[in-house]
């Protein structure tokens, strides 16, 4: 990679802290540098860079193989081209290009797939209580997982919450940080409210390592919480639980999500609760439904066999 071509990317990544979360940033820095290295070993400038090449790079891709021999998810092609998309769009923007080769880019497509893990209401409810101790780290941990399960937020929008964003007397989160900077207020459970009132009163200032630290939520070294972090610490609620099932912070996500429309919410309501900027992502979880129906007949139906 060229030096300019590394000056570039550094400007990006400061204009992409304006509109993206640090999560998706990380995410993108790494689809446009592979490009961008992808370009050096062919000897293409940047500035020179056509749609035949973007094309070919996502040919490439589509064709490539992981350590273990099997194909990049659609996901994974998918965040690439929204990558590079974001990138050129910048460059134009900066007057660096006239036009943008990416621009007609079409997203690859995949099937829309089912939430694999969903947690049954009891399940739920047995994850949350495996928490039972009162010291400042267990404080944290149940109003982390309360969170997580009374909002339906993102991993990444937990991990950016402030003090500021939570008022635990009207019961309401506001995610500034949101899946493409877009914000949002979602209301509290009343048990996410005492548990996050409780780790604010006795818990996080124990945790703190300075005084300046600005998330609501820190890590056992007083610093932002990453996600592996947090999977892990919800997998070992979840054994303790005895539930057999792979728990991630996404699998709360899911759960929430099926629970509500079980429980008869209206889709679209949920689909403002997760922030889904389509309705279409909301949908999905209409498939859940359908999924259970059709074991339900399965199993019961004379002819269902």
């Amino acid at each position: 990679m060229s030096t300019k071509a590394e000056r570039l990317l550094r400007q990006y990544e400061e204009d992409a802290a304006l509109r993206y979360s640090p999560h998706t940033i990380r995410g993108y820095l790494q689809h446009v540098g592979s490009f961008l290295e992808w370009l050096a070993a062919r000897g293409v400038e940047l500035s020179s860079v056509r749609t035949s090449d973007l094309v070919a790079h996502q040919t490439e891709l589509l064709q490539a193989r992981r350590k273990d021999e099997k194909p990049y998810s659609v996901g994974h092609q998918q965040k690439s081209v929204s990558a590079l998309k974001s990138f050129f769009r910048f460059l134009v923007k900066r007057s660096f290009l006239l036009q943008d080769p990416a621009g007609g880019l079409e997203m690859p497509r995949g099937e829309t797939r089912l939430p694999r893990v969903i947690l049954t209401k009891d399940e739920a409810g047995r994850l949350l209580d495996a928490v039972t101790g009162k010291s400042p780290r267990e404080l944290r941990d149940r109003a982390i997982l309360e969170t997580l399960y009374g909002t339906g937020i993102r991993v990444g929008e937990l991990v950016a919450l402030t003090p500021q964003d939570v008022d635990t007397e009207e019961r309401t989160l506001r995610v500034v940080l949101g899946k493409g900077r877009k914000g949002r207020a979602v209301p509290l459970t009343a048990t996410a409210a005492r548990a996050i009132a409780a780790y604010l009163a006795s818990g996080r200032s124990k945790l703190l390592r300075h005084p300046s630290t600005p998330w609501l939520f820190v890590s056992d070294w007083g610093m932002q919480p990453r996600d592996s972090t947090l999977n892990a610490m919800i997998k070992a609620y979840a054994q303790a639980a005895g539930i057999k099932k792979r728990v991630s912070c996404h699998t709360l996500r899911h759960s929430i999500a099926t629970h509500l429309l079980r429980g008869r919410a209206d889709i679209r309501h949920i689909q403002v609760l997760l922030g889904h900027r389509s309705l279409q992502s909301t949908e999905r979880y209409t498939r859940v439904e359908i999924a259970d129906l059709r074991e339900v007949v399965a199993r019961a139906h004379p002819r269902g066999r």
